[in-house]
């Protein structure tokens, strides 16, 4: 058994990314490989077969290691409720809360079931590829660290540590992140990459050579700026990555979405954004919600709070005005929550009863028990296949014809399930039925490729990248 650690200067460097790849050209070399993340903080989050829940990036992490998703691979969750509580997943299971006060300190239970995690991964698997968490330069994190650098030491994991040149001060990111640890923790570095790189790569030649010469640390390879690679999102600073498709402008469908505050499993329009035509952008603006197609409502881990929120923004008033004009909006799970008469909570914020946007005829109530899930079911003709993930339960009140588990008024949609969207006869026949409510001239392209084989396409993609511009010799070396 051997592991490797991929850590990064910031959220968002490329260790998600790198992961992915290395998995799958692992697992092309019949390497019995798997992705492992000790801690992850994410509202993104997808249902394992065994009804346990990780995150969206290790799960798509395990497909490209063609690995069964498990709670191994993300043995604990951190979903934030607000800005200083997050709610934990254990083992794929609802654990409680850890407050802000409690994270530096607080975590000791966690990283046991994490080093017990990674352990029983190593009696199955040849090599472990593991995801850090944020920088190893939070040194005010450090003691009681076990996703980054802790995970490092208790292991013997060699450690690459992932730069993003995108967003500036690459070089001054990467030596930083090296100086400031303690020697103990700087001797696990083994190699840094640039990701996200455009133009002539000579011009990085000398900064490369300073870098090494500095930290006496080799530089593994320079990745490019992949502009059609849509990883899974881990944190909010993905969310737009996806907004506009490619595909010609006339005819299009365009669909708004709003940002919530706590928004959680945003990838549900991942699918909406691949599909050729199809305009898919992020947005607090009432105007944009007001102009588009179709307004969505996507989850959110706080479903009161957030709706608030859409009321001072005035988005609240932009949805009704788009009812009452018979413009589509769609909500999933939280969003589907807010488009209710009533809100029972006692348990996710603690508001009691709140009055919903009222435009379904609907009574949401909160319950200790999480309900997880991977329901099928069909809508007009075409299957679905979904996973559910929530607190709130909704009850149909009142007139609403069907919709999945939801129901619809109008052109008012409302469903608990998630990644419905990613059923590609669904998804077709779905919006162009959106298509013709709005009189727009979009219609599926019957050549497009499914969502399902673009995302395996994608991650073969990723990973001729990751083989063609790493030296894996370098990042694997002490452990192959």
């Amino acid at each position: 058994m051997s592991g490797v650690l991929i850590a990064g200067t910031s959220s968002d460097a490329g260790k998600s990314l790198v992961v992915t790849g290395l998995c799958r050209v692992l697992a092309r070399r019949g390497i019995k490989v798997a992705p492992f993340k000790a801690q992850n903080m994410s509202n993104n989050s997808m249902v394992c077969a065994d009804g346990s829940e990780i995150g969206r990036a290790q799960y798509l992490q395990a497909q490209a290691a063609g690995v069964e998703p498990s709670s191994l691979l993300n043995p604990v969750l951190l979903k934030p409720g607000s800005d200083r509580r997050s709610f934990v997943v254990l083992r794929g299971r609802p654990a409680g809360t850890l407050e802000s006060g409690e994270y530096a300190n607080g975590r000791a239970h966690l990283a046991e079931a994490a080093f017990a995690a990674y352990e029983d991964l190593a009696q199955t698997y040849e090599l472990i590829v593991c995801e850090g968490a944020g920088s190893p330069a939070e040194i005010n994190l450090r003691a009681g660290d076990y996703v980054n650098l802790g995970l490092a030491r208790r292991f013997g994991l060699p450690v690459t540590v992932v730069g993003d040149i995108d967003r500036g001060g690459v070089f001054a990111a990467l030596f930083g992140t090296h100086q400031i640890l303690a020697p103990a923790d700087r001797a696990t570095i083994g190699a840094f990459v640039i990701n996200k790189f455009r133009g002539d790569e000579s011009v990085l030649v000398p900064g490369l050579a300073e870098l090494t010469a500095r930290t006496g640390v080799p530089v593994a390879g320079v990745l490019p700026w992949l502009p059609d690679l849509w990883l899974d999102a881990e944190d909010t600073l993905e969310v737009g990555r996806w907004r506009r498709s490619a595909g010609s402008t006339d005819g299009r469908l365009r669909i708004a979405v709003v940002r919530l505050p706590r928004v959680s499993n945003v990838t549900d329009v991942d699918a909406l954004a691949a599909e050729p035509g199809v305009e898919v952008v992020v947005t607090t603006d009432p105007g944009v919600l007001a102009g588009a197609d179709l307004a969505v409502l996507p989850g959110t881990r706080s479903t009161v709070p957030d709706l608030g929120w859409l009321t001072d923004r005035g988005i609240a008033d932009a949805l009704l005005d788009r009812a009452r004009r018979g413009a589509p909006v769609l909500g999933i799970c939280g969003g589907y929550q807010m488009l209710a008469e009533t809100i029972d909570d006692d348990h996710e914020s603690g508001a009691g009863r709140v009055v919903g946007l009222g435009l379904l005829p609907v009574r949401v109530s909160f319950r200790a028990e999480k309900v997880l899930g991977r329901p099928s079911g069909d809508w007009a003709g075409r299957p679905v296949e979904a996973y559910e993930i929530h607190h709130g339960a909704a009850t149909v009140t009142g007139d609403a014809g069907p919709f999945l588990d939801g129901c619809r008024v109008g052109q008012v949609w409302g469903t608990m399930w998630h990644g419905t969207f990613e059923n590609d006869a669904f998804r077709r026949a779905w919006l162009a039925d959106l298509a013709e409510v709005t009189g727009s001239a979009w219609s599926p392209d019957p050549a497009a490729p499914g969502f399902r084989q673009r995302r395996e396409t994608m991650i073969d993609d990723l990973a001729d990248v990751v083989e063609q511009r790493l030296d894996l010799d370098l990042i694997l070396g002490r452990t192959t």
